[in-house]
């Protein structure tokens, strides 16, 4: 099970700290990802981290996103920094590696935190 939490409104040019708390697995075990679904669009990848430590960025974040995960926690981290109103979305994060070209998720319902930036 993975709960969603962090998003909110935030200005442009804001930061955000999303979370993401697992439960029902190793978690230190899998590879993680960050998706968003912004309005009226389908899903994005935005990030992965592997259980190594690898990182990826989707290019319209890189430079501005930072992933991590705390295994000890549970828990999987995206610090969303210089926010812009194209980064308002659904957030979700998921088990698994993924790309821009491999992307395998079906949100559940309840699940995701919404991030809306706007002046």
């Amino acid at each position: 099970q993975l709960e969603e939490s962090g998003g909110g409104l935030v200005q442009p040019g804001g930061s955000l700290r999303l979370s993401c708390a697992a439960s029902g697995f190793p978690f230190s075990d899998y590879n993680m990802s960050w998706v968003r679904q912004a309005p009226g669009k389908g899903l994005e990848w935005v990030s992965s981290i592997g259980k190594g430590g690898t990182i990826r960025y989707s290019d319209s974040v890189s430079g501005r996103f930072i992933i991590s995960r705390d295994n000890a926690k549970r828990t999987l981290y995206l610090q969303m920094n210089r926010l812009n109103p194209e980064d308002t979305a659904m957030y979700f994060c998921a088990k698994g590696w993924m790309t821009k070209d491999y992307l395998s998720y079906i949100p559940g319902p309840g699940q995701g935190t919404q991030v809306a930036v706007s002046s």
